[in-house]
Order: C-alpha cells, then structure tokens, then sequence
C-alpha cells in the first residue's frame, strides 16, 4: 500500500524535486461538507482526517459559513478546482446548484466522491462514488417507529430542513410513505425548518396550532430536531407531543435520555468521512470503486441507547 501512494505521489507532482519548504510531498485532496457548526460535520471531519492519514493523503477540509449558502460553496469548489487539488470529497448543499461544478472537476480529470447528501447525476459516471446513509431507509425507520409509539393510529407533523437538501428531502420521503403506509394522518408536510437551531425553533412555534393537536412529529435533521425539541419544551408539550428526530448532538443525547426524544435515527458519520477519503485514495490508485456505499443507521431509543453499537454512534 505504501508503495503504491508513493508511485501515486510521483505521477501526481512529476516535476517537482522536492516540495516548497512547509508543504508536504503527498496528494492533496479537499473535503467539502455542507457546513462545519452541527455536531455530525465536527464527526465527518474527524473521520476525513483519520481517512487522511492512513492513506496518506494531504486532506483539506472547507466548508460555507452557513449551512443555506449554495453559492458560497460552489465557490469553495472552485477554489479548490483551479488549485489542481488530486480529489475531491462533496457534500452539495443542493442536488441540482452543484451538479455544473462536479461536472468542471470531470472535465479536468479531478475524481469527485459525494457523500452525506446526493447529486443529480450517476454515481461511478457523473461522480466516482456516492458514500451515504439510506436516508430514505432512514425517514421509513423513523415512520415506522413514531407508528409503534402511537399504537398505529394518530396525528403527526413532519418539518423538512432545506429545500434542495437531497439527504433530508430522502428522510422526509421515507416517513411520509412510512406514516402514509400505517395510516397515520399527516396534518403538516410542507414547513421548512431553515438552517439553524433558532430557525427551526421559529418554524416550529409557527405551527403550535399544529403541534397541540399532534401525537407525534419527525424532523429530518439534527439543528431542526433540536429547534423543535425547545419549540416543543417553550409550548409545554413534552411528553404529549412524541418527537423522532434525526441525528445526535449533546442536547439530543439528554432530550432522549430523559425521555422528552421517542428516538433518533443515528447515522454514522465519522466512518462516512472517513470511507469517502479512502474511496479517493483508492481511485488515486487506480482502483475500482463502488459506485455507491451505505454507511448504515441505527434507531436509538430510550431503551437501547447503552447498547455498545448505539452507544458508539450517540457519542
């Protein structure tokens, strides 16, 4: 393997002696998450770092300043491309606003691995590889638990996250055809919870007539799930209203320790960065790579979140 990256480093920067004083000799890649705030991106780097280093890649990690600036990130992109980066490693922000730029990096020969969230296109022809939760799975595992919860039967509120968000609009699916499959009725489907905590704290309280009537409702991400849960705490609603939101954080960790969360959905994300890095390298190397690979999730709930396996993905 080493001497595999070091033939890979050679090929790459053919010409150069030796590399400027302070700069390293290997491939340098660039990892571009949707934002670097929530808990899950602090995760998906830390794994791109490990992936990095075992690999023996030079990793770069730039993400927008706010999770809603597409044009931000096309920016980055960019950046990055005209830098003659070996690879790169994209979480667009919209499926669609980012599928020009990925395409730019193909044109240039710069393989492109998306992860977390999906882009227009085919992966392993419009991109190398799409390295990802299920996130409908994702969105049909929650339905299906806010059904168990409620006995089959109730009122629920879905808020979406982002529109252009293809991970959250793929949960945001799969409860929809969950709740719709076990006969839940959905008084709420088409609320938007915007990019913060405090915005989705805001969206949610717009819909406290909503919430009051409510047995049960699904965020699809973590800084909505965390609006709602003090939405739902500010309304006096805890415990009446069964919340299933997505991902962990600290305050989502306490809020389903203390049983005021039914469940989250958990997903993995430092293997997810660390496997997006991995897959670049092994397409530096000439390798095959699958055109798409699941990083899996599991349903924490009050009653298993000790569990080894999800007590590892809540930490």
């Amino acid at each position: 393997m080493l001497r595999q990256l070091l033939i890979v480093t050679a090929v790459l920067f053919a010409g150069c002696s030796k590399a400027p004083e302070g700069q390293s000799n290997r491939p340098s890649i660039a990892v571009v998450p949707k934002g670097a705030t929530h808990v899950f991106w602090q995760a998906v780097g830390a794994g791109a770092k490990l992936g990095g280093e075992r690999a023996g890649l030079e990793v770069t990690w730039k993400a927008p300043l706010q999770e809603n600036d597409r044009a931000q990130q096309i920016q980055l992109v960019q950046q990055l491309l005209s830098e003659g980066i070996a690879g790169l490693a994209l979480a667009p922000l919209d499926h669609t606003a980012l599928a020009p730029v990925v395409a730019d990096a193909k044109r240039r020969k710069i393989p492109v691995v998306i992860f977390d969230s999906d882009l227009d296109g085919t992966p392993g022809t419009d991109f190398a590889s799409f390295v990802a939760t299920d996130n409908q799975r994702g969105g049909q595992m929650a339905g299906e638990h806010l059904a168990k919860v409620l006995g089959g039967k109730g009122k629920v509120v879905l808020l979406r996250y982002l529109v252009g968000s293809a991970s959250t609009e793929a949960r945001e699916i799969g409860f929809l055809q969950a709740a719709h499959d076990v006969g839940l009725e959905v008084l709420v489907d088409n609320r938007h919870a915007g990019a913060t905590v405090g915005e989705a704290k805001n969206a949610a309280l717009q819909m406290a007539d909503s919430l009051k009537i409510a047995q049960g409702v699904f965020c699809s991400n973590e800084s909505a799930t965390v609006g709602m849960l003090q939405a739902l705490e500010q309304l006096g609603l805890i415990g009446k209203v069964q919340l299933v939101g997505f991902d962990c954080s600290p305050p989502l960790l306490e809020g389903l320790q203390r049983g005021a969360i039914a469940a989250l959905v958990v997903q993995d994300p430092r293997r997810m960065g660390e496997l997006a890095v991995q897959t670049l390298a092994e397409i530096l190397l000439g390798k095959t790579v699958p055109p798409r690979i699941d990083t899996g999730a599991q349903l924490a709930t009050g009653k298993n979140l000790h569990e080894p396996e999800i007590a590892r993905l809540l930490r």
